[in-house]
This record gives C-alpha cells, sequence and structure tokens, in this order.
C-alpha cells in the first residue's frame, strides 16, 4: 500500500518514512503545505499522515481541498492538543488524529486501522487482497500464497510485489522500482533490483508451471498472465 506523509519537520519526516517503510508500505514524503496538495491530489494513495502546521498552506486547508475530489483516509498528526483543533480536524474529513509526541506502535496501529476499515464514500471497505490468476497478496495481514501454497516474503519483497501487482500490465523500468521500493536513484553499476526480482521470482514463480513475473529486454519487469 503506499502512503503519502505530508510533514515539515525534516528529522520527523524522515522518521516516519523509515519506520512505514520498514513495515512494507511505499511512502512518498511532502514537506510543505503546497507540494503536498500536489501529490495528494495528482498521486494514487491509500493514506495520507497529515500535519497540521505546515508551510505554504496549513493542513486543514490541504485537508478540505482532498476531500473535494477525493476520499482517501487522512490521518491528521501534530503538536495541537486542543479539543477545538482536534474537533476541527475531524469536521473538515479526518479519518483520525493523533497528537504529537505519540508512540510508532499506537502511530503503526492507527495506520493499519484506517488502511482496513477505508475511508469510501459508500461505505465499502478498501480492497484487502490484491492478486493476478492463483497469486494473491493479502496487505492487512501481509501475506501472500500462489495456488493457496503460503510464500514467505521479505518486507522489500512484499513492496515489490505490491507495486507490480498494482501496476500488472504494465512494464516498471529499473529506475521507477530503484526510486519507490528502495527510495534511491538508480546507479547502473548496482545490481539491487536484479537481485530483488530474481529472489522474488524464485518464490511466486519457480515452484509454478505458469509463469506471471515477465523480464522485458531493455524496459524493465512486468508482472501479468500470458496463459499456459
Amino acid at each position: 500500500m503506499k502512503i503519502l506523509v505530508v510533514e515539515d519537520e525534516p528529522k520527523l519526516a524522515e522518521y516516519l518514512r523509515k519506520a512505514l517503510t520498514e513495515s512494507s508500505y511505499i511512502v512518498d514524503v511532502a514537506h510543505g503545505g503546497i507540494e503536498g496538495r500536489y501529490l495528494a491530489l495528482d498521486g494514487h494513495y491509500d493514506l495520507v499522515v497529515l500535519d497540521v502546521m505546515l508551510p505554504g498552506l496549513d493542513g486543514f486547508a490541504l485537508l478540505r481541498a482532498l476531500r473535494r475530489e477525493k476520499h482517501v483516509p487522512v490521518l491528521m498528526l501534530t503538536a495541537r492538543d486542543k479539543v477545538e483543533d482536534r474537533v476541527r480536524g475531524l469536521q473538515d474529513g479526518a479519518d483520525d488524529y493523533l497528537v504529537k509526541p505519540f508512540a510508532l506502535s499506537e502511530l503503526l496501529a492507527r495506520v493499519q486501522a484506517l488502511l482496513r476499515r477505508g475511508a469510501l464514500p459508500s461505505g465499502q471497505a478498501a480492497p484487502a487482497t490484491l492478486g493476478l490468476a492463483d497469486l494473491e497478496l493479502d496487505l492487512v495481514r501481509r501475506k501472500a500464497s500462489r495456488g493457496g501454497q503460503r510464500i514467505d516474503l521479505t518486507a522489500k519483497e512484499f513492496v515489490l510485489l505490491t507495486l507490480l501487482l498494482r501496476r500488472h500490465g504494465q512494464v516498471i523500468s529499473r529506475t521507477a522500482l530503484a526510486e519507490q521500493v528502495w527510495d534511491m536513484n538508480f546507479d547502473s553499476n548496482t545490481n539491487v533490483v536484479e537481485v530483488a526480482v530474481r529472489r522474488l521470482r524464485a518464490k511466486i514463480d519457480d515452484p509454478f508451471e505458469r509463469k506471471l513475473l515477465h523480464t522485458v529486454r531493455g524496459m524493465g519487469y512486468v508482472l501479468e498472465d500470458r496463459g499456459a
């Protein structure tokens, strides 16, 4: 699942990015309200973690702009502890409110709860699984299986497979994988992407007759069902 963190304190933003990434989420970070609004409205996120005190555009204004166009779950994150501020955030459309300082375990629990519940206008829960053919990924329980057989994945493999499943049928370049899974600029001298894809393929493809993860020479990788 993909999360946008809008937080202007560099140390806290990096701390959240690392913690959420280690919990198998794909994370983008915006350090101001204007940048956050652009990413939130232009991108596709499963959750937004939004600070209130932001330069350029505060969190309340960003939340209102977001609610006019999207129904992505929003967790407000702020140092303000006044009841009226919490009420205002919830009235503007926030799904939950967490006051700084906070315990990381509580933040992760609230993130998971919001992702599980979803916040769609129909009241239906957001999809809890991704799948292709007989491959299934449970986004809530962090479990993968194929043909009913459990597949054990590392945290990075889980993020990699999530990205491939969300964009199945589309070729994803090595550069895009490096940026979104490892949060690094692609270096042609490193084989981190190739190694990770090879290990993932060994788990989701090698034991099965039908192959789903394909290499597109000179372009990248694609997860698609090409038939028997």
